[in-house]
């Protein structure tokens, strides 16, 4: 390896803490590792829980209940084996995505987090920094720290808007034109918050948003109580008033049950998400790669398919492509890498699972994206 000035320099900072290096072009293999640097994802979390309050980091790592449906994210992707396969020319594997509504250089995308600023001081900003340097889309959590006009300013990717029914349609429709003013290049609705689940850990800790911290996109309009405020009886009128409103892609968030899948399609939704709000609502939720498979049979490749929970190998990324999924967001190791190294955390986590699904591919036989599917399980 050439040791350059700009790459000891690097070193240097990131023996120090790593928290002022920006991400470029360099990937996670050529960047030096210095002792005690994460070196998978893993890592990353008893890393940012040192640098972390204890009650963001309960905020971040816990779920709802008993955290079985957290536990069983990772418990499920363990269980499922993969197949070997050589003498496949592999020499030149491509990680980009090709699907109608759906063109990405890798098949990882960040999902929507709130409260960034909580966990570093460019919050939000650094986040989409990191992503862009690594190639990767973010979806910017409704409660986001930093004002989207901001974040698209300084995305060099893609910015999507996480979008909550909160209050009223009115404030709504708000929220969309300002995000679409800005530059979002689609809407994502979660639809699995109907209320919070009863997060245990987090209310231990006493979590809480301090009252000073700017969240632009949750300020309530005129007569609307301080509080966000969850509307209750959203329904399929609902989403079918929102497609009218809309002029980017409307994506659906938190499908699990194959009937809401196809009902979402007929509304005209671009594409889905299979997720369980990494077990932060519904405790005894199934895991999402369970689920995955009855969701991918319903749409029948209508619209493209996403799905988070539980990602944390590139082994992960490749048995969710193979049950169907067209690419996956990670949520906690982004949020554990932003804590970490800010922009530089960001991108490394995302580079280190590039890297790792690319390993995958080649162990599987597999040269591109498009070419993976159920043969790469063991049976």
């Amino acid at each position: 390896m050439n040791i350059t000035r700009r790459s000891l320099l690097r070193w240097t900072q990131a023996l120090a803490g790593w928290s002022i290096v920006a991400p470029d072009s360099t990937t996670a293999d050529s960047i030096p590792v210095a002792r005690g640097d994460p070196i998978n994802l893993f890592d990353f979390e008893p890393a940012a829980r040192q640098r972390l309050p204890a009650s963001v980091y309960a905020f971040i790592a816990g779920g709802a209940g008993d955290e079985l449906t957290v536990r069983w994210n990772r418990e499920s992707l363990d269980r499922i084996r993969l197949l070997p396969r050589n003498f496949e020319d592999v020499s030149g594997v491509d990680l980009s995505v090709h699907q109608p509504g759906l063109e990405l250089p890798h098949p990882i995308l960040l999902a929507p987090i709130g409260f960034q600023r909580m966990m570093h001081a460019e919050g939000e900003t650094a986040t989409v920094r990191g992503a862009g340097g690594a190639g990767a889309t973010t979806v910017v959590s409704m409660g986001t720290t930093t004002a989207t006009e901001i974040l698209v300013r300084a995305a060099t990717r893609p910015i999507w808007s996480q979008l909550y029914f909160l209050y009223s349609r009115a404030f709504v429709q708000a929220f969309v034109e300002r995000v679409e003013a800005a530059g979002t290049r689609a809407i994502v609705l979660t639809i699995d918050t109907a209320s919070n689940g009863p997060r245990n850990r987090q209310d231990r800790a006493e979590f809480a948003v301090p009252p000073t911290l700017d969240v632009p996109h949750l300020t309530p309009g005129v007569g609307e109580a301080a509080d966000p405020k969850f509307v209750e009886r959203v329904t399929w009128k609902d989403v079918e008033w929102l497609r009218s409103i809309v002029h980017v892609p409307l994506w659906l968030k938190g499908v699990l049950n194959p009937i809401e899948a196809d009902r979402a399609i007929r509304v005209g939704v671009a594409g889905l998400v299979v997720s369980n709000h990494g077990g932060r609502n519904l405790d005894g939720n199934p895991a999402t790669i369970d689920a995955l498979p009855r969701v991918v049979e319903a749409v029948a490749a209508r619209v493209p398919i996403l799905m988070d929970g539980g990602i944390r190998r590139g082994t992960d990324v490749l048995k969710a492509l193979a049950l169907g999924a067209n690419a996956v967001l990670i949520g906690r190791p982004y949020a554990y890498g932003l804590a970490v190294g800010g922009a530089a955390g960001v991108g490394k986590v995302v580079e280190i699972l590039k890297t790792e699904l690319r390993m995958a591919m080649m162990l599987t036989g597999r040269a591109t994206v498009a070419s993976i599917d159920r043969s790469v399980l063991w049976p």
